[in-house]
C-alpha cells in the first residue's frame, strides 16, 4: 500500500466514523424522544431504558450502514478537492480512478465488517431489544415460537405444533395438539393429524387419532379418516411475531432459504437476497456519486455545500427503487436475485462509465 492509499485509506475512515457517530447519534436521540414515555408509563427503570437504547446500536449501524460509506466517500473527495489536494494529485498525473481506489477498498473492507456484525453481533441485540421492548415493555408476549420449520403455539388450555405450508392459508400439516388438567399432571386430550385446517364453521381434521382422558383415569381412544372437533383457539390467535426475523443471523437466514427453496417457496430467498443486497448497496451507490459530485464540483465550483445534499437525494432514490423491486419480488412478479441485485448491477456499471469517461477528458 503506498503512501497515497494509506493517506486517502485514513481520511475515509475518519470521515466514516464522524458520520456514522452523528447518525446513531441523532436516531437515538428521536428515538428516545418517541419510546421514553413507553417505559415510564409501563413502570420500568431508567436502566432498563439505556440498556435498550444501547443495544440498539448494532441496529442503527446495520441500517445506516450504505448511507454512512456514501457519505464519508464523498466528504473524502471533498475535503480532498477543497485544500486543493485532488488538483495536485491529477496535475501529478494522478487520475480518479486511481484516487477512488483506496476509497472504494475502504468502502468494502467497512461493508466486510457489516456483515461480520449482522452474522454475530445484531441477532443477539435484536433478540435482547425485541424481548424488552414487546414483551417487557408493552407486554406482548409470544405465545408462538419457530423451530425446525415446525410450529409451537401455547393456547388457553394445551399446547399446538404443526406446520404451516402456506402462511396465508389456514391449512396445517403434522398437526399434533395436547391439553392437561389444571394441575398439569394428567393429560386430558392428545389429537393428532396428518392434516388440519380451519373455516367459519370451526376445526376439520384428516386421518388421526383423538385421545381424551375418561373420569375414572383411563383413556378413550379413536382413529377417524374424517373430524371435527372445537379446539379453543383459532388460527388468529397463533403469534408468531414478524420481527422474529431480524433475529437471525445471515446463516440462518441462508439456511432457512434452502429449505423453502426446496418446497418451491421463494420467499426464504427473498428475505436473505433482500438482507445481503442492502448491505451492499452503499458501495455501489458510492461508485456513483464520486464521478458526479467530482462533475458537479468542476462545473459549478462548489464543495461540500453542494454534494452532500445531492448525496442524500441520490441515496433515497437507490432506497426507493430498492424497495419497490423488494416489493415486486414478495410479491412473486420478480425473481428475488434479479429484484436485489439488479439495483446494484445498474449503479456499478453507469459509475464505471462515468469514472472512465472523466479519465479520457
Amino acid at each position: 500500500m503506498t503512501l497515497l492509499d494509506r493517506y486517502i485509506f485514513r481520511q475515509f475512515f475518519m470521515n466514516l466514523l464522524l458520520v456514522l457517530a452523528s447518525l446513531v447519534a441523532i436516531y437515538l436521540l428521536v428515538d428516545f424522544f418517541e419510546r421514553i414515555d413507553n417505559f415510564t408509563q409501563a413502570g420500568k427503570s431508567i436502566g432498563l431504558a439505556l440498556t435498550y437504547f444501547l443495544l440498539k446500536i448494532p441496529f442503527i449501524y446495520d441500517q445506516m450502514a450504505p448511507v454512512c460509506i456514501l457519505l464519508a466517500g464523498v466528504i473524502t473527495l471533498g475535503l480532498l478537492s477543497k485544500n486543493r489536494e485532488l488538483m495536485s494529485l491529477n496535475a501529478g498525473g494522478i487520475s480518479l480512478t486511481r484516487i477512488v481506489v483506496p476509497i472504494i477498498a475502504a468502502s468494502l473492507l467497512f461493508t466486510i465488517l457489516t456483515i461480520a456484525v449482522a452474522q454475530w453481533i445484531l441477532p443477539r441485540s435484536n433478540t435482547r431489544t425485541n424481548e424488552i421492548w414487546y414483551q417487557e415493555v408493552n407486554e406482548k408476549v409470544a405465545n408462538g415460537i419457530v423451530r425446525k420449520g415446525r410450529i409451537f403455539y401455547r393456547g388457553i388450555e394445551g399446547i399446538y405444533t404443526f406446520k404451516r405450508p402456506d402462511p396465508k392459508r389456514n391449512v396445517f400439516t403434522q398437526f399434533n395438539y395436547m391439553a392437561w388438567d389444571g394441575s398439569h399432571r394428567h393429560l386430558t386430550l392428545l389429537l393428532t393429524a396428518q392434516n388440519a385446517s380451519w373455516s367459519d364453521k370451526g376445526w376439520s381434521f384428516k386421518r388421526g387419532q383423538l385421545k381424551t382422558r375418561k373420569k375414572d383415569g383411563s383413556y378413550k381412544l379413536k382413529l377417524f379418516n374424517q373430524l371435527k372437533y372445537p379446539l379453543p383457539d383459532t388460527p388468529a390467535e397463533f403469534f408468531v411475531p414478524e420481527y422474529r426475523v431480524t433475529e437471525l443471523s445471515l446463516y440462518e437466514l441462508h439456511q432457512k432459504a434452502m429449505a423453502s427453496l426446496k418446497k418451491g417457496d421463494w420467499q426464504g430467498m427473498v428475505a436473505i437476497n433482500q438482507r445481503l443486497s442492502f448491505i451492499f448497496l452503499g458501495v455501489p451507490l458510492l461508485l456513483l456519486s464520486i464521478p458526479l459530485m467530482h462533475s458537479l464540483q468542476r462545473k459549478w465550483n462548489r464543495d461540500l455545500s453542494m454534494t452532500i445534499p445531492i448525496s442524500c437525494v441520490l441515496a433515497f432514490f437507490a432506497w426507493a427503487m430498492w424497495n419497490v423491486t423488494q416489493s415486486l419480488a414478495q410479491a412473486a412478479y420478480v425473481n428475488p436475485l434479479i429484484a436485489s441485485w439488479s439495483i446494484h448491477v445498474i449503479l456499478t456499471v453507469t459509475g464505471l462509465i462515468l469514472l472512465w469517461g472523466m479519465n479520457r477528458i
